[in-house]
């Protein structure tokens, strides 16, 4: 290899290096004493039953903590128009809202190694039992670990920036999945580009 290949190699092993430190994925469970410091903050700040049953229910979650990224699996409702508190000027739009808030979470989630791999609006209709909820939004998040999760949302609501999601969610389902089947590659697919970087430049 000659010296002006190395050059152009070296500088990219470096950088894909460095993104796979900030992708991570592959970290060690939260202790109980992580757990307690990350939740105290969150429960200082419940103000209702909504806020303890949601507590409760990450609570659950961080008790099976392996460590490792996982997916978590987000379906939507909408509002019909968007139920900001007092003192929030913003439109009623609920979609706007959540647009607001979208806009506003993505610097908190690269922050912390998290990546949103799919996001889809509702097209139509299909197979709806009676009385189920009908949900307008389906997205996913890659997150890098159950601590960055906890990260993320303790800054969001340090920040304020959940008045936008909640104004525009009428109902929501959230749980993590595991995936069994995918073609999201993105460790490779950056590997890929910076491989196709290096043989241009060489």
């Amino acid at each position: 290899m000659t010296a002006s290949t190395l050059t152009v190699v070296l500088p990219l092993a470096a950088l894909y290096a460095a993104f796979l430190l900030w992708y991570g994925g592959r970290g060690k469970p939260l202790t109980r004493d992580e757990i307690e410091a990350f939740l105290a903050p969150l429960r200082s700040r419940v103000q209702d039953d909504s806020g303890r049953a949601h507590l409760a229910d990450l609570e659950r979650l961080l008790a099976r903590d392996d460590g490792r990224e996982f997916i978590m699996h987000n379906v939507i409702r909408y509002r019909e128009k968007a139920a900001y508190p007092p003192g929030y000027d913003y439109g009623p739009s609920a979609p706007a809202a959540d647009r607001r808030y979208g806009k506003a979470i993505v610097p908190y989630l690269l922050r912390y190694g998290n990546l949103p791999v799919f996001i889809a609006r509702r097209s139509g209709e299909f197979v709806e039992p009676a009385g189920i909820d009908r949900w307008d939004v389906v997205a996913m998040v890659r997150y890098r670990s159950l601590r960055d999760f906890l990260r993320l949302a303790n800054a969001i609501t340090e920040d304020r920036i959940t008045v936008h999601k909640w104004a525009a969610i009428e109902n929501t389902q959230i749980f993590p999945v595991q995936p069994l089947v995918s073609l999201i590659f993105v460790r490779g697919a950056v590997g890929a580009l910076l491989a196709l970087a290096a043989w241009m430049l060489t």
